[in-house]
């Protein structure tokens, strides 16, 4: 296990750099991630993704299909890529604190 400092922060994150525990997760997290991820502004849009997935994954301790997340968010699959470069599974559940999805987020 790794940890990464990020902001005077430290996070410990798995060998693909997901926090390795959940509430540790705060915003300088979202920043670094941010950052990772060259999102240049986080949007609203940003935020209810992020928003969604931590509401759904502590209801059922899992991050939610591709298709759910579309459906929760309102949002089409497509535009939920453009907002997370690397897609919902890395770059989304990353940045929401989230563990790392095993399926097809």
């Amino acid at each position: 296990m790794a940890t990464i400092e990020f902001k005077g922060k430290e996070f410990d994150v798995d060998e693909d750099g997901f926090i390795t525990d959940y509430k540790q997760w705060n915003q300088e997290w979202v920043e670094y991630v941010k950052e990772q991820e060259g999102i240049d502004e986080l949007t609203d849009e940003h935020h209810l993704v992020v928003k969604v997935l931590q509401e759904y994954y502590e209801k059922n301790g899992i991050a939610p299909m591709v298709r759910v997340l579309s459906k929760l968010t309102k949002m089409k699959l497509k535009h939920i890529y453009e907002l997370f470069p690397s897609g919902p599974g890395k770059g989304a559940c990353k940045m929401a604190g989230l563990p790392k999805p095993t399926g097809c987020v």
